[in-house]
């Protein structure tokens, strides 16, 4: 009974279709919170506006009591850590989290989506909105490293020319790379981690097999991590028709960058020296929480990775801190409170609340690529036939004639192919060209068959020769 209440728990609750927080008054500003066992063999979610219970996606009908009334189930204890979820979970709208008694819920955030995970385990602590499509701006320079970091050698030298750069958009963030210039590798990538250097990316990419290529090989990058929501048009982030990513995404890149030592060296550098014509410039890292600038503390334990904005993105973060034992990583995506230091200090609660939270709460998801499909079952193995016996297997059944007797069968047509698992045979021009295979076969073993009966009468006559009578 206890395996079947569990199995419940698990099944998908019917929700309708995902809407867009942004535009639809239903799901703008609600939250959803799910919790396990005891709220209902679906699961149910908590409405943070009204309190009401509800199924998992479900929104209150309209003039429906905002009271949950009295005996309203609480939050029970989480389940055990590595239970599976359901992966269609977070693509339902709102915040969807599994707490129990006395751990705080999320923090109220602006963001339009964001995700806080365990980036040991992958588990989802929390998540709001986690797989709605948004611009990504520079964050998505995450998996244009994780694409390309393993192909460049750190040490490698590059001169960069005019036409690497020709399509910067206006008003990029650069390092302020030169055409002419030899460049090592190792320069490049602190261009682009520390000021989201558009040109960096320009640059590398060149030597990764051009902008075509390495926008090819990161889509099929972000494939094979599970990060479907991602489409890749532009590898530097800038604004481009049609390229998105999303909270689940970002996280899934911050997370696997973290696997990186080359990744996690640049992404928490606060500041170098850079090359230019004859002298050397400070850089510094764009990431606040790493840096502390502008009025932005610096987060304890922050290990980077990448920040970024746009005009149609916003401001964007992906962020990693370890406490002790455990490290979190979060991403946010598009904070509306109007203040450009909101990603950094939304990303902070988040980091906040994870830390207190992470090992007491049940995972809503996992950051980890759904498991490949299994291969086909192999074909039986078995001794390869011989020539009698392939003439057997494929010779056409005999046909039945009038008059023939009870459980005779019809006619089956002639097969013209060797049975299934043997060898093919030779093409236009070989020893069988113009002759059935069946047939072929049927004449060998029909010879062969003759031979040896020819050859025992023989033996046989000569053995009665040698016994003489009587013997």
């Amino acid at each position: 009974m206890f395996l079947a209440t569990g199995l419940l728990v698990l099944l998908p609750a019917s929700a309708p279709a995902a809407a867009d927080p942004r535009t639809d008054p239903a799901t703008r500003g609600a939250s959803y919170f799910v919790f396990p066992g005891s709220a209902g063999p679906h699961g149910t979610a908590v409405s943070r506006t009204s309190g009401i219970l509800l199924p998992l996606g479900a929104r209150p009908s309209p003039g429906a009591s905002t009271s949950a009334g009295p005996g309203a189930p609480a939050a029970s204890p989480p389940v055990a850590r590595g239970t599976l979820v359901d992966r269609r979970l977070l693509h339902r709208p709102g915040t969807h989290v599994r707490p129990a008694r006395g751990v705080p819920r999320p923090p109220e955030l602006s963001a339009l989506s964001w995700l806080v995970a365990d980036a040991r385990t992958g588990d989802v602590l929390a998540a709001h909105n986690a797989h709605l499509e948004l611009p990504p701006a520079s964050t998505l320079k995450t998996l244009f490293a994780l694409t390309a970091l393993p192909r460049l050698p750190e040490h490698g030298r590059h001169t960069v020319t005019d036409a690497e750069l020709d399509d910067i958009g206006p008003n990029s963030s650069t390092v302020g790379i030169a055409p002419g210039l030899e460049y090592e590798v190792a320069d490049l990538w602190r261009g682009v981690f520390l000021s989201s250097g558009n040109d960096a990316v320009r640059a590398l990419a060149a030597m990764n097999g051009g902008v075509e290529a390495t926008v090819a090989q990161m889509r099929e990058k972000a494939k094979l991590l599970g990060a479907l929501d991602t489409h890749v048009v532009s590898p530097d982030g800038y604004d481009a028709p049609g390229q998105v990513s999303s909270a689940f995404d970002l996280a899934v890149f911050g997370r696997t960058g973290l696997a990186s030592p080359a990744f996690v060296r640049y992404s928490s550098t606060r500041d170098a020296l850079f090359p230019g014509d004859g002298y050397m410039y400070g850089i510094h890292n764009t990431n606040r929480l790493l840096s502390g600038e502008d009025g932005i503390e610096p987060y304890p334990g922050l290990i980077g990775v990448k920040n970024g904005y746009t005009s149609s993105a916003g401001y964007t973060l992906i962020a990693a801190a370890r406490h002790g034992e455990r490290t979190l990583v979060v991403s946010v995506m598009n904070p509306q409170s109007g203040w450009s230091g909101a990603v950094y200090e939304e990303a902070r609660e988040l980091l906040d609340w994870g830390f207190k939270a992470d090992g007491k709460v049940a995972p809503v998801g996992s950051l980890q690529p759904p498991p490949p499909p299994l291969p086909p079952r192999p074909a039986k193995a078995g001794p390869e036939p011989g020539p009698v016996a392939q003439a057997v297997r494929t010779a056409p059944p005999a046909s039945s004639t009038p008059g023939s007797g009870p459980g005779t069968a019809s006619a089956s047509p002639p097969t013209h192919a060797l049975a299934s698992g043997d060898e093919g045979g030779e093409g236009d021009d070989g020893a069988l060209s113009g002759v059935p295979v069946p047939a072929a076969l049927t004449g060998a073993a029909c010879a062969a068959a003759a031979s040896l009966f020819l050859v025992r009468r023989r033996w046989r006559g000569r053995r009665a020769s040698a016994s003489g009578p009587g013997g």
